[in-house]
């Protein structure tokens, strides 16, 4: 089998167009560590309506003023930006979803076709006029990971006698 057929490129030029569309989404960051997420939920789950408050009264009393604080334009753009994107994010997830189904789906149709191929050669190899099909059927087996049989249980052994 090729390792570079018609759907590794065909995924390979997705999975660059995706990675093209990070450089057009403004404010997006990588996490540096699978423990980030979590540290930012507490405090981007506030609501909307709180950090609008939160920006008029900045805006209207100097006491509340920080140095190296957002102005009150960055912080609504920021959530015009989170309220603007997360559809995207969905339909992106969805997508992910979607595509895992269809390579589940494109496994399941290649291996019952498998399966089937595989009982019949077992069936045609147990025929005189077809014997000749009986190493493909051994080869399909082992490939399978199927044994003949079944493996016997080892019965369970009574505990050691104790001495007193």
């Amino acid at each position: 089998m090729s390792t570079q057929n018609a759907h590794t490129l065909a995924a390979q030029a997705r999975i660059d167009e995706v990675r093209a569309m990070r450089q057009t989404i403004p404010n997006f960051v990588v996490p540096t560590s699978k423990s980030e997420r979590r540290r930012l939920s507490f405090a981007a789950s506030v609501p909307p309506e709180f950090v609008e408050l939160t920006v008029v009264a900045v805006k209207n009393s100097p006491f509340l003023v920080r140095g190296g604080s957002p102005d009150a334009e960055t912080v609504r753009d920021l959530l015009a930006f989170a309220e603007s994107y997360a559809p995207l994010a969905d339909e992106l997830e969805a997508l992910a979803g979607f595509i895992r189904y269809s390579i589940a789906a494109a496994k399941n149709k290649a291996g019952s076709d498998a399966l089937t191929t595989y009982a019949l050669t077992q069936r045609l190899a147990k025929r005189p006029e077809s014997a000749d099909l009986a190493p493909q059927a051994e080869a399909m087996s082992r490939a399978l990971g199927r044994r003949r049989g079944k493996a016997k249980v080892p019965e369970p052994q009574p505990p050691p006698a104790t001495t007193e």
